[in-house]
């Protein structure tokens, strides 16, 4: 991160940059209105924890607006109709999740995926964001950590019966991931974001929540590799 730290290349105000900008911006607004979406979904499905996801849905409506300004701020129009194509497969797999009643499926894609994906974006972009952009990402981050550790406690308190849904939602879903970050490399370069960074940032956030929620080394590995050979 340290090399990051210092990019006098990058010139926010490029038409490469802002361009590059517009779809990288949209996905981050896209993926946090996605979270708050999903999250009032879960609240329905577990009315004992209901109150507890509304609170977490309205911090990511709260990220959304934040992310809206540091597009305003330097005057770039996201691009939604990419972003919304971009989560298009998981958004259609956390819905049939959730129509299936499915809850182990939901948790895995918005509070392990999702969350573990959006803090190695963050992660990787603070360095290299410009001023304004970087302290409203340092704060969103920090909250994603609370929802990443939400999925982590319900999933451990019910390992047990969870593990084979969990297993199979992870070869689902996974392999998306990558395409994702696949379909954002070059956008991500122009804004100093290395690919190599994201997944490696991506493995450890998702890797940990493995192992939290009761996962060995060995099953880890094994999940991890799903569509891995695609990145």
């Amino acid at each position: 991160m340290q090399e990051l730290a210092v990019r006098p290349e990058l010139d926010f105000t490029s038409k490469a940059y802002k361009d590059a900008y517009s779809r990288i911006n949209a996905i981050v607004i896209e993926g946090e209105e996605e979270a708050y979406n999903n999250y009032i979904a879960m609240g329905e499905m577990l009315p004992d924890h209901q109150e507890e996801l509304i609170k977490l849905a309205k911090m990511e409506n709260r990220h959304m607006k934040g992310f809206q300004s540091c597009g305003k701020n330097l005057d770039v129009t996201p691009d939604m109709e990419f972003a919304q194509n971009y989560f298009a497969q998981l958004h259609g797999n956390f819905k049939t999740a959730y129509e299936q009643g499915n809850i182990v499926t939901c948790f895995l894609i918005q509070s392990l995926i999702i969350e573990a994906f959006a803090i190695a974006a963050y992660n990787i972009y603070i360095p290299v964001a410009d001023p304004f952009a970087r302290k409203i990402t340092e704060g969103v981050v920090k909250d994603e950590y609370k929802h990443l550790n939400f999925g982590e406690v319900w999933l451990n308190a019910h390992f047990e019966e969870a593990k084979a849904e969990l297993e199979a939602a992870n070869k689902a879903n996974l392999p998306i991931v990558w395409k994702m970050l696949n379909q954002v490399e070059q956008d991500a370069a122009i804004l100093g974001m290395e690919k190599e960074a994201l997944v490696e940032d991506f493995m450890i956030s998702y890797g940990e929540a493995l192992a939290n929620i009761g996962f060995t080394t060995r099953d880890i590995m094994k999940m991890s590799a799903y569509g891995l050979t695609a990145a």
